[in-house]
């Protein structure tokens, strides 16, 4: 038998739908053979792995990446390249991240930001990528490009129901879904009500309320669970076009999601680790130490993590992304200290630049829950938002012959390492995690991307440069833009 590049064995294989002990083969960067377990150690291979009985599973794939975005904030700047950001996406265990290209109000064009996109990535990611297009400004003109975007493998949009700078009103996200039906595009949607948050956010201040916690306070349930609504309506009146809600934080969004879903609308839903592990708690750390954990929508109660841990459980979300943002917080100038002044020692929550970094965290820190079952942990993590974004089979799967290599190996469980997450050992550029103490049961022991080892017992083995762009096709998940087809026309829906 012709030799081949990797072989992993004595590993257990987790799928999106199965638990398996299996050998994997690789040859020519795709996953060539699945074969009983250890019935490969003898084959001939260029490099071999014992996996030693622990866990195998697809890369991870966080479709929620902002890195190296222009200022569109005020003050604040990522702290992360595509260079240490996708270095971090490697080290734990995400091999294909999926960032932003964002258009600002400005610009005449979607397509130039997406040329500057490719400008900042291309040579310098450790793992794969693709681009989303923002979009801010949605003339008929720029609309019209959505078909060269996606010739170009950009099939995913983002538009805005909040901030001054993105902001969409409801006809220009009815004009945004109508352009992004006919050309099987799939809408990601940030629901807050923009125009409340603003009156609410001059409320406060007016009291003079300007610290950290009061971002939450300027956030409330209600204005993400009415956003949500609208945006589900809105996307019923252009004969239900797919769309997918981002960073969902609320009980009541959810509901309002699940009931869609029910209904048999092709309504999407993802969340994110920080509405999982951290709450509006967080945000009234003394002094100024509360920004860390700035965020939008803002991180809600215990009793709301217990609704988004069952929303994963039962399907209603379909993804767990990272949205990883960061902001360093001992910047003054463009992190999360630039709202700081004489007159303002806490700052003013208004312009805390809002993120927080999570991308090398996400599947640990999911991992290690224990409170979704291990089939579901790769199919919201890997599986699905491959399938959503246009990647699967190649990304996300274990497929002979079809899937990429792109795998991860976890610890057995006789060799964990100390687990407790340090922002010292971590790999992006920010000077601190949300996360900063939490222990976790494991981590990513190698990451294998195309068949290279990229990130080996808690070291960066891969080259910044060997992360290629990825086209993506249309979504595939649930076979979503046949159902649409099969309604009809929306021109038929409106008559």
């Amino acid at each position: 038998m012709e030799a081949f590049d990797l072989i992993i064995y004595n590993g257990v294989c987790i799928t999106a739908s199965d638990v398996g002990a299996y050998d994997i083969a690789i040859k020519g960067g795709k996953i060539a053979l699945l074969a009983p377990s250890e019935s490969l150690a003898a084959v001939d291979a260029l490099r071999k792995i014992d996996a030693e009985g622990a866990y195998v599973t697809p890369g991870g794939v966080d479709c929620h990446v902002h890195l190296q975005e222009p200022v569109m904030f005020g003050k604040g700047s990522s702290s992360d390249t595509f260079e240490t950001g996708s270095r971090s996406a490697i080290a734990g265990g995400c091999t294909t991240i999926v960032c932003f290209a964002p258009q600002q109000k400005h610009e005449p064009s979607l397509l130039r930001p997406l040329a500057e996109a490719h400008e900042k990535a291309q040579g310098n990611t450790y793992c794969d990528y693709g681009f989303h297009l923002l979009v801010s400004n949605p003339t008929e003109t720029n609309l019209s490009e959505l078909g060269r975007l996606k010739a170009e493998g950009v099939t995913s949009l983002k538009i805005y129901m909040t901030y001054e700078a993105l902001q969409l009103r409801d006809d220009q996200i009815l004009s945004v879904l109508h352009h992004a039906r006919d050309h099987h595009i799939l809408t990601m949607i940030h629901a807050e009500n923009g125009d409340v948050l603003n009156w609410l956010t001059a409320q406060l201040e007016a009291r003079k309320l300007f610290a950290p916690k009061y971002h939450a306070t300027s956030r409330p349930s209600a204005l993400e669970a009415e956003a949500t609504n609208r945006a589900i309506v809105l996307s019923s009146l252009i004969a239900n076009t797919p769309i997918l809600l981002v960073h969902i934080s609320d009980p009541e969004a959810t509901h309002r999601i699940r009931q869609a879903q029910t209904a048999g609308q092709p309504v999407f839903a993802e969340t994110c680790p920080q509405y999982l592990f951290l709450t509006r708690k967080d945000l009234d750390a003394p002094g100024f130490e509360g920004a860390k954990y700035v965020c939008s929508p803002p991180p809600r109660d215990e009793a709301s993590q217990d609704v988004i841990w069952e929303g994963l459980r039962n399907g209603t979300f379909t993804i767990l992304s990272s949205d990883h943002c960061p902001f360093s917080y001992n910047d003054s100038e463009k992190g999360k200290k630039a709202c700081i002044t004489h007159e303002r020692p806490v700052g003013e929550f208004r312009h805390i630049p809002n993120g927080i970094p999570g991308v090398e965290t996400r599947l640990p820190l999911v991992f290690s829950a224990n409170k979704i079952p291990l089939t579901k942990f790769v199919e919201v993590t890997s599986t699905n938002p491959a399938k959503l974004y246009g990647l699967y089979p190649k990304k996300g799967a274990m497929m002979p012959g079809v899937s990429d290599a792109d795998l991860v190996i976890w610890y057995p469980d006789d060799k964990l390492p100390d687990l407790t997450i340090r922002n010292e050992a971590l790999h992006h550029a920010n000077d601190y995690t949300p996360y900063e103490g939490i222990r976790v049961k494991n981590w990513p022991r190698y990451t294998i991307l195309r068949g290279e080892v990229v990130w080996d017992n808690r070291e960066i083995v891969g080259k910044k440069g060997y992360g290629q762009f990825v086209k993506r096709e249309t979504a595939v998940l649930n076979n979503v833009w046949k159902v649409v087809e099969e309604q009809g026309s929306f021109d038929a829906a409106l008559l």
